[in-house]
């Protein structure tokens, strides 16, 4: 087996091993991975933090030991926090990293850092604040920082930023936590999800105090939640029909 780390700041991972094909998620400096196939040009991998697969381009990456990846992937996190920092390697060079980026292979990259920085759970009613940190990002299928990003992409990162571990997809997430039965119940930062016309989950967002939910719609915006769904308030329509709420933390 082969393994590897991403060494540039926001890289794609795709259905395929092409980049015309379907941008699944994005790779964020830092983070590591097992390389499942390794082509002339595209190598098939699965992300050590969510077991999340796809092709990733050979030029994006450098290989790393599995001494070093094991080790990296015991470590408790260390991630960027601000929206843009960048680390220096050692011929002075400067490459820029998203908030959200990976800070345990630093010394394997021989990179230095000197940002903030978080390697701790937070309490849950930071899960809110940091949410704020996307908003207006553009949605992006497959994004995972605030120059664009998808619902998912949204929860499972502020999430990460706050200390825990969730899948990558609103439909893998849905299986996590504890069920709710009402919107009443619910404490921000609970996760709420929502079907589509065939009852499969495709969206999620993070409730917020006083029946205000954070989602990413065309945009990370703030709407408000009821029984039937969220109910977009410029539109004047519901656009998302609840399906389920989740106790994550």
């Amino acid at each position: 087996m082969l393994y590897g780390i991403c060494n540039l700041s926001i890289v794609p991972l795709r259905i395929e091993p092409s980049d015309p094909t379907e941008l699944v998620t994005q790779v964020l400096y830092g983070e590591i991975f097992k390389i499942l196939e390794k082509r002339k040009s595209w190598s098939k991998i699965r992300l050590a933090f969510d077991n999340y697969e796809g092709w990733i381009d050979n030029k994006q990456y450098v290989e790393i030991t599995e001494n070093n990846y094991n080790k990296i992937k015991n470590e408790d996190h260390k991630l960027s926090l601000d929206l843009i920092e960048y680390v220096q390697d050692s011929n002075n060079k400067l490459y820029t990293i998203p908030i959200g980026s990976s800070l345990n292979g630093l010394d394997l990259l021989n990179h230095k850092f000197d940002g903030n920085a978080t390697d701790s759970k937070q309490d849950k009613s930071n899960l809110i604040v940091t949410a704020f940190t996307y908003l207006n990002a553009p949605y992006v299928w497959g994004g995972k920082t605030p120059f664009g990003i998808d619902c998912s992409g949204l929860t499972q990162m502020v999430y990460k930023l706050n200390g825990y571990s969730i899948f990558r997809d609103a439909s893998q997430q849905a299986t996590q936590g504890q069920p709710l039965s009402f919107i009443e119940e619910s404490e921000p930062g609970d996760l709420a999800f929502f079907d589509n016309a065939e009852g499969n989950i495709t969206h999620v967002g993070i409730i917020m105090k006083d029946n205000y939910i954070i989602h990413a719609h065309g945009h990370v915006r703030i709407d408000r939640l009821d029984h039937s769904g969220i109910y977009n308030v410029d539109r004047n329509i519901h656009t998302h029909k609840l399906r389920v709420i989740k106790k994550i933390i």
